[in-house]
């Protein structure tokens, strides 16, 4: 297991239902700001971060009953992350932004990735443009 893999379920763990009820208010303006993250170098992340939220919305609303928790509790957990602004790598740096906050959105989309790709198929969500595989 990668690193950041490690990482993601470490902080994860600590991500409960009304943890995720609150990211859940918080969502609309996260998802603004989010619009405005400047990573050249991963141009899948906005919508691969958009996915994560819409998924959260979903399951803590009660709309979708699917998803795993640790799937839930991932992305939350990767949503906070991003948000926050406080990650491995200085946002200054820029042939580096970015590189982390999609190493830790990628990683949740990887290790849940059976669950995410069925929950894409009930969106009408096209999997493959949100994994960046061709």
């Amino acid at each position: 297991m990668s690193e950041i893999a490690k990482f993601v379920n470490h902080g994860s763990a600590s991500i409960t239902p009304a943890v995720a009820q609150k990211v859940l208010r918080q969502l609309p303006q996260w998802k603004l700001e989010f619009t405005q993250i400047s990573a050249p170098k991963f141009p899948h992340l906005l919508n691969q971060l958009e996915f994560l939220a819409a998924a959260v919305e979903d399951v803590v609303e009660g709309a979708y009953k699917e998803l795993p928790y640790i799937a839930i509790a991932q992305a939350v957990f990767a949503l906070i992350y991003v948000h926050k602004k406080t990650g491995f790598i200085p946002e200054g740096i820029l042939e580096l932004s970015g590189a982390d906050n999609s190493s830790v959105v990628r990683a949740v989309l990887i290790q849940n990735e059976k669950a995410f790709a069925i929950y894409a198929g009930t969106q009408s969500v096209d999997w493959r443009k949100i994994t960046s595989q061709p």
